[in-house]
């Protein structure tokens, strides 16, 4: 469906930002990143410790006080559950997520969602995204934006141009355009991820470490095995799915 171009400044483009052929079929613009909303407060009050790692939400302390994403209507809850695959292969991700939904207290239809609650204090742990949680702790919630140790999922949006347009040399110049520098700068007044180095700008309550937590994502593995991982995961987990 799509038309490979090289834009000018390709060369400029961080590597998980780009289509690993050569010229690309398409270019990355911005990310966003997998993490937890941690209630500091709420954790305290049920005697909650901080979660390291993506194992650590098995323990049974934690139980019915996670919220994440439901997969099946969310990218960020699929590509949680796309990398854990990845991670951890598929055995050991499927038993670990059996393990997790006995803590899960229902899963939401947005990313968002699960932070939100986590700041409100509905429960203590919201699997959602990085931005997320930097948004709300900038409006006081009492939360912390936390990366697990193993490092986690992500997606991205990205600029493609469309085979058979009439249009082909217009197309190319907005392309150039979008993996621009200026592009980027634009891109970063919104979301620290962006496709060039040395371009974002530091966005307050944001968490270290980002852009090392973010796995090496096999985003064509991803595309062609997602009807089949969204049924299993249909199969095991959808009692817990929100209205």
């Amino acid at each position: 469906m799509l038309e490979p171009y090289a834009p000018a400044n390709l060369a400029q483009i961080r590597p998980t930002f780009r289509d690993k052929a050569t010229p690309p079929s398409w270019v990355g613009m911005e990310a966003w990143v997998a993490a937890i909303c941690f209630n500091a407060i709420e954790a305290r009050k049920l005697g909650l410790p901080t979660p390291n790692s993506w194992l650590d939400l098995t323990a049974a302390v934690y139980r019915g006080q996670i919220v994440m994403p439901n997969p099946t209507s969310s990218g960020t809850g699929y590509f949680h559950v796309s990398a854990w695959i990845q991670l951890f292969g598929e055995d050991r991700a499927w038993s670990f997520m059996d393990a997790l939904n006995q803590n899960v207290a229902h899963y939401e239809h947005s990313g968002t969602k699960p932070c939100r609650l986590a700041a409100v204090g509905e429960f203590a742990i919201g699997i959602s995204y990085e931005l997320a949680g930097a948004s709300l702790k900038q409006k006081n919630a009492p939360i912390e934006v936390l990366l697990m140790k193993e490092g986690g999922g992500w997606d991205m949006d990205v600029a493609a141009i469309l085979k058979g347009t009439p249009k082909l040399e217009a197309a190319k110049r907005l392309m150039d355009f979008a993996s621009s520098r200026k592009a980027n700068e634009v891109y970063a007044k919104f979301v620290s991820q962006v496709a060039i180095d040395g371009v974002a700008r530091r966005i307050p309550h944001y968490p270290e470490g980002v852009a090392a937590s973010m796995i090496k994502n096999d985003l064509e593995w991803a595309s062609e095995n997602r009807d089949r991982i969204l049924s299993e995961w249909t199969r095991r987990y959808a009692t817990k799915k929100a209205p």
